[in-house]
């Protein structure tokens, strides 16, 4: 293809620039970098579970410089991650300065401080995976294989952020997590101790579930909304489901809207729920009737 060519191509590309938002980066030197999110979730997971990457070797003697180096380097990085997510902010919400900085270093440290707390909901989670799947063999397994540990490790990290109102980085977070096991959980919903997810392929959990401790979903399950069309109207209202206590909801369950299922109630596969389930109730679909048709025999 000659010069002049190219040349023509590249001006009707960047002529479709010209006053975009949010659709190009040009002269955006304030937004998170996916690559620097995955190091630190990666960073953090060896915290979590040292020596899981394998990138250090961790023994009893050496443990505390190494979590030690690790979390200086995490601190960095998610606190230069942070300012820009703040910085694009406030690009966008024409402020002068709000202290980005000083308010990058104080969540970054907040959420390095979550790091026990974080960590003890984890090992609560892979107690439930461990207790509730009879084909696991050790714990060790779980930790390094289930996809569901690995996006619930992933959300616990990334609902801290959530919860101090920092742009973007708990979404990308989220989503690699979601790329990664074809699991999806948004940063902002609140999951209590103790969640086993079995198989997880197609899971989704919306922004304003709220999850008991003690709960098992299938692969497939959806806590989804109500009404998508009003879309950015929702924004900030309830409108995902409570899922109580010792609630199981097997594969490809669909409950939707602000409803509550109660506590050890057990939600069959297949249904579609949009009212609430009382507590200790199984609910499932009518059974379908079956139709067995014999293969031609051969003479």
């Amino acid at each position: 293809m000659p010069q002049k060519d190219i040349s023509k191509i590249v001006k009707s590309i960047v002529d479709t620039y010209q006053d975009d938002s949010g659709t190009n980066f040009i002269d955006s030197s304030n937004l998170p970098l996916r690559d620097k999110i995955r190091l630190i979730l990666d960073l953090l997971a060896e915290v979590i579970f040292p020596g899981y990457t394998g990138l250090k070797q961790v023994t009893s003697s050496n443990v505390s410089f190494v979590i030690g180096d690790v979390l200086c380097q995490v601190r960095d990085e998610l606190k230069e991650q942070i300012k820009r997510a703040l910085l694009h902010q406030c690009k966008l919400k024409d402020c002068s300065s709000c202290g980005c900085s000083e308010m990058a270093e104080l969540v970054a440290e907040s959420v390095l401080s979550q790091m026990p707390k974080i960590r003890e909901l984890l090992k609560t989670d892979i107690k439930a995976a461990f207790n509730g799947d009879p084909a696991a063999s050790s714990l060790e397994e779980i930790v390094l294989s289930y996809p569901g540990l690995r996006a619930i490790m992933t959300h616990r990290i990334a609902h801290e952020l959530y919860l101090k109102d920092i742009p973007m980085i708990p979404r990308i977070m989220s989503e690699r997590a979601h790329h990664e096991t074809g699991i999806d959980i948004h940063p902002g919903a609140t999951i209590g101790e103790s969640f086993f997810i079995d198989h997880g392929t197609g899971v989704v959990i919306g922004e304003t579930s709220v999850i008991g401790k003690n709960v098992k979903v299938y692969q497939g399950v959806t806590l989804g909304a109500l009404a998508p069309a009003k879309g950015q109207k929702l924004k900030g209202v309830k409108r995902h489901p409570t899922i109580e206590e010792n609630v199981t909801i097997y594969a490809a369950a669909t409950i939707l809207g602000d409803i509550t299922i109660g506590k050890d109630a057990i939600v069959g596969g297949n249904v579609w729920i949009k009212e609430s389930v009382p507590a200790g109730v199984v609910v499932n679909v009518a059974s379908a009737e079956l139709i067995y048709i014999e293969k031609n025999k051969k003479n």
